[in-house]
C-alpha cells in the first residue's frame, strides 16, 4: 500500500557550485552552494491533502504532482508541513490577503530554520543537473513527461527514470516554483519557475530554462518540490 511517507523522501545534495544563465539578458552567473536536501519527487496531491485537507489540482490522482498552486500556496504548505513534522518553519509571510495578491505582501526566510522550504533556483538547477553538464541528464523520453509523450496530462511522479542523484521529474510533468524573484527591477514580485511541464515542447524541458510568473498565479502545469537546509 502506498503511503505519503514515500512522497517526501529527501535526497542529500553535496556542496558545490553551479553556473546559471538567462537567454533574455544573455547573462550568466556562478553560485556557490552549501549542502542541502531536496525532495526526490514533486509534492504529490496525497501529501498536499494530508497536510492541508485541500485538493486544488485540475487533474486527480494521489501520486500525481499537486498543481494549480500559487507560489504563496507552496510557501504556506512548506510552513504547514514543517509544523506537521515538528520542525521550525522557514518562512514568515506577512501582508498578504487570502489570494496572496496584496501589493505589500512579503516573505522573510529564516535561514537557520530546519523546516521545509522551496529550493532556490541555484539549488534546483544543481540538483537537476546532478553532476552532468548538458541540457538534460539523459534522453528526454526516458526521464520526462512533456508534450511529445504526455498525452497532454500530468502523470504519477517517479514514472520515469531518475537523474544520477535519485531525483525524478525535475524535467517535465509540472513546472516547479523556486524561492527566487526572477528580476525584481523589471518584473517586480514575479518568482522563478523551472523544469518544464507536461504541455511543453522539448526545448522547454532543459536544466537551464528559466521562466517566471506572478506569485498568485495558478495553472494546471505548475507545482513545486521541497528543500531543507543542511546535510541532515
Amino acid at each position: 500500500m502506498d503511503t505519503t511517507a514515500s512522497h517526501r523522501a529527501m535526497i542529500a545534495v553535496p556542496p558545490g557550485r553551479v553556473t546559471l544563465s538567462d537567454r533574455r539578458t544573455r547573462s550568466d552567473w556562478s553560485v556557490g552552494l552549501a549542502a542541502y536536501r531536496i525532495s526526490a519527487v514533486p509534492v504529490t496531491q496525497a501529501l498536499y491533502a494530508e497536510v492541508t485537507g485541500a485538493r486544488p489540482s485540475a487533474a486527480h490522482g494521489d501520486r500525481r504532482p499537486v498543481e494549480s498552486v500559487s507560489w504563496w500556496d507552496a510557501a504556506r504548505f512548506c510552513n504547514a508541513l514543517s509544523l506537521y513534522d515538528g520542525l521550525r518553519p522557514a518562512y514568515r509571510l506577512h501582508g498578504e490577503d487570502d489570494a496572496g495578491t496584496a501589493e505589500s505582501a512579503g516573505v522573510d526566510w529564516d535561514m537557520s530554520a530546519d523546516g521545509y522550504r522551496l529550493p532556490t533556483e541555484a539549488e534546483w538547477e544543481y540538483a537537476c543537473r546532478a553532476g552532468t553538464d548538458g541540457p538534460r541528464h539523459a534522453h528526454l523520453d526516458d526521464i520526462a513527461w512533456y508534450r511529445g509523450n504526455s498525452a497532454e496530462r500530468s502523470h504519477d511522479v517517479a514514472g520515469k527514470e531518475p537523474n544520477p542523484w535519485g531525483l525524478h521529474d525535475t524535467l517535465g510533468n509540472v513546472w516547479e516554483w523556486c524561492f527566487d524573484l526572477y528580476d525584481p527591477e523589471v518584473y517586480g514580485t514575479y518568482r522563478v519557475l523551472r523544469g518544464g511541464g507536461w504541455f511543453d515542447e522539448h526545448w522547454s524541458c532543459r536544466a537551464s530554462v528559466r521562466r517566471r510568473s506572478h506569485p498568485a498565479f495558478r495553472v494546471d502545469d505548475v507545482g513545486f518540490r521541497l528543500a531543507r537546509s543542511g546535510a541532515r
